[in-house]
């Protein structure tokens, strides 16, 4: 029984192997080859097309560089209805194997065509595939079509187009259609694949005479099943104005100079239908065939056993060079990042990472910057230890920008209030400085009040917002056990947290002094608007010129207007017309409408106008600022010179001290973090 069925199968793989059901004579043709040792007589091979007859498998190239190959069906196939002259139907499958010669480096690739002749006289190689050549590629007179699978750039392609793609052609190896190789895993799920990988590919071509319709599908072999969607759904191709009545269908293949691959069909079936009814070709079944050819069959001679031994030698001793390479390189890395500490490194032992926070910004791209000043770029991260945060690169060779980072570390570092932006560490890596903070999701204030459109700040928010400053510069002047004078309060330096708190930031300009000591620095700095008079005549920073800053912000918070837009317009002048005229509250800011508390807007106005009295005496504390805004104690009665007088008004637009001025450039971003730069008070007068 054994023997009778092993028979049995041999004779049905006979038949498919030589199965013709038709010729030319005919409306209908049908073959099917299970390998092709034993069809010779029905392929016409030429050039370095061959058939082996050691497995059976179709060549169409070696991987001899410049060479073409062809392979058709020796008899012609009718593709036109004798009765009406319309376009016959076909249906062909074929499973093939490309091999490059080495990895990266195959080519041209090979094409199905229908061809006038059983062979292509004159076709070059490379990019014309054994197809066509130079002069007569394009011509309407030769009558071919082909689907092409290409391994490189096309023919004529720019730079936008590579290889492993599918072509039509018309006449022409310039590709009228062309698509990169795919399958569909599901109905909308793609899964690219490599024509040259080696492994066996089944193609699908079915043309519908009737509708002038291509279907192309090409998969590996091992899904074991045809997808559903195919590549290429073509329709209109104007076949008519290319095939004869009769023509030849079969494979062309090339390899070029410095690039070629091995080109093997290991079977082929084709039906062809004039009339009623689309043909199926007869799948193939990769298991029936011969067996693919290794992936090391090249036709060319290995390397001598001594070569190979001393190709291995070399890699070796390259390895182990490089090995050592690689431990200096570490060790020198290590070194430098082991560098000595400074004193102020050693008191604020904080210290993150540089590859963290490398990569917790997304190596510093620039999608990621939420803010940027004269001495840096902020950076929005995200750390596994902290999570969200703010970190603000320090310009490198910035001698300013290194005094800003160490006093930021210095004063910042070690506070600790609600009100206060929260320094969570710091890195320092080779030229490059890094402060590490909370981040703060809203932004500053003034984002807040001038730049997002539509945002509104209710009356409620801006008193509590104003109160919330106050406290955390109390804790700066009175209940930490140094003195810290801030230097640049403003609505740019005031972030709003996601519970609409404010937190008081940028320390880089603040200075400490321990209690019952003098101010040293004579060096002005401040922003535009924000500056106390006496800063001009003396440079000297204190706790009441932070008064003076805050009374100017508590009046932009209030007014919704900003310090300074001219050389004759300030805040404080402005709003004490109003309170000399007695109508202040004409003064609180136009969006918010009536919907304000008009006994706190008064309270507040007053407050902010005793703040930026032109006497530092005269200001108050910051501990009885808070005292008045909580209706803990009157506010004394002011005269009605307290803003910006007109000596104190011309000694800035006279002055000719260097100094360190903000630009205060408002930001949009969800953090924002000034920065200073330094300017002549020359251009103090000329605004923002």
């Amino acid at each position: 029984m054994a023997i009778a069925r092993s028979i049995g199968t041999l004779m049905f793989l006979l038949f498919l192997s030589t199965n013709v059901i038709a010729d030319s004579s005919t409306s209908t043709t049908e073959f099917t080859f299970l390998g092709f040792r034993a069809n010779q007589t029905d392929i016409q091979t030429e050039s370095a097309a061959t058939i082996q007859q050691t497995d059976g498998l179709l060549r169409l190239t070696n991987r001899n560089h410049n060479v073409t190959g062809t392979a058709f069906y020796r008899k012609p196939i009718r593709l036109r209805d004798r009765s009406d002259n319309k376009l016959c139907s076909f249906s062909t499958s074929f499973i093939f194997v490309i091999i490059p010669s080495s990895p990266g480096n195959g080519g041209f690739g090979f094409t199905f065509t229908l061809s006038p002749t059983p062979n292509r006289p004159g076709a070059e190689s490379a990019q014309y595939l054994g197809l066509l050549n130079r002069s007569n590629n394009g011509h309407s007179t030769n009558h071919v079509f082909a689907v092409e699978f290409d391994t490189v750039q096309g023919f004529k392609d720019g730079d936008d187009r590579r290889g492993n793609h599918i072509g039509l052609d018309f006449n022409n190896l310039s590709s009228a259609v062309q698509e990169p190789v795919i399958y569909y895993d599901t109905d909308d799920r793609k899964e690219d694949f490599q024509l040259e990988s080696g492994e066996p590919i089944q193609a699908h071509l079915d043309y519908d005479g009737a509708t002038d319709t291509l279907n192309v599908t090409v998969y590996p072999t091992r899904l074991g099943f045809k997808p559903n969607k195919p590549l290429m759904l073509h329709r209109d191709l104007n076949l008519s104005e290319i095939v004869k009545d009769a023509m030849f269908v079969g494979f062309t293949s090339a390899t070029g100079k410095g690039q070629s691959s091995s080109h093997y069909v290991m079977g082929w079936s084709f039906a062809s239908s004039c009339g009623e009814g689309n043909p199926v070709s007869n799948w193939l079944n990769v298991s029936l065939l011969p067996r693919p050819p290794p992936p090391n069959v090249s036709g060319k001679k290995g390397y001598d056993a001594q070569v190979v031994a001393l190709i291995a030698s070399l890699s070796i001793v390259t390895l182990f060079l490089l090995a050592l390479l690689f431990v200096f390189l570490m060790y020198k890395r290590q070194v430098e990042e082991g560098e000595a500490l400074e004193d102020w490194e050693i008191d604020y032992p904080h210290r993150f990472s540089y590859k963290d926070l490398y990569l917790g910004t997304k190596k510093f791209k620039e999608s990621e910057i939420i803010g940027s000043g004269g001495f840096g770029i902020v950076y929005r991260g995200k750390l596994p230890s902290s999570g969200d945060v703010a970190v603000k690169k320090i310009n490198q060779n910035s001698l300013q920008g290194v005094r800003e980072f160490v006093a930021e570390i210095e004063s910042l570092g070690r506070l600790s209030h609600k009100n206060l932006v929260n320094l969570q560490g710091w890195c320092k890596h080779n030229k490059d400085l890094l402060l590490v903070y909370d981040y703060i999701p809203n932004g500053s204030l003034d984002s807040l009040l001038y730049t997002r459109n539509g945002i509104v700040l209710t009356w409620e928010v801006r008193f509590e917002i104003i109160k919330g400053v106050a406290s955390g510069l109390l804790y700066l002047h009175e209940e930490w056990e140094q003195v810290v004078i801030h230097r640049d309060v403003k609505a740019s330096n005031v972030l709003v947290d996601a519970d609409l708190n404010a937190k008081l930031g940028d320390f880089g300009l603040a200075r400490l002094y321990d209690r019952g000591t003098l101010t040293q620095t004579t060096k002005v700095v401040g922003t535009l608007g924000y500056m106390a008079p006496e800063l001009t005549r003396n440079g000297k920073g204190s706790t009441a010129s932070d008064v003076f800053a805050f009374g100017v912000l508590l009046l932009e918070i209030v007014c919704g207007r900003r310090p300074t837009n001219t050389e004759n317009f300030f805040l404080a002048d402005w709003v004490m017309d109003f309170h000399t005229n007695g109508g202040v509250l004409r003064a609180v800011d136009q969006k918010l409408g009536s919907s304000f508390n008009g006994r706190e807007a008064k309270l507040a106005l007053v407050v902010g106008l005793l703040c930026c009295h032109h006497k530092p005496t005269v200001r108050p504390t910051m501990r009885n600022v808070i005292r008045y805004l909580n209706g803990d104690e009157d506010v004394p009665e002011i005269d009605g010179n307290l803003g910006f007088s007109d000596s104190s008004r011309d000694d800035i637009l006279r002055s000719n001290v260097v100094c360190n001025v903000s630009t205060d450039r408002a930001s949009s971003s969800s953090t924002t973090f000034s920065f200073s730069t330094e300017v002549s008070s020359g251009s103090l007068g000329n605004g923002r």
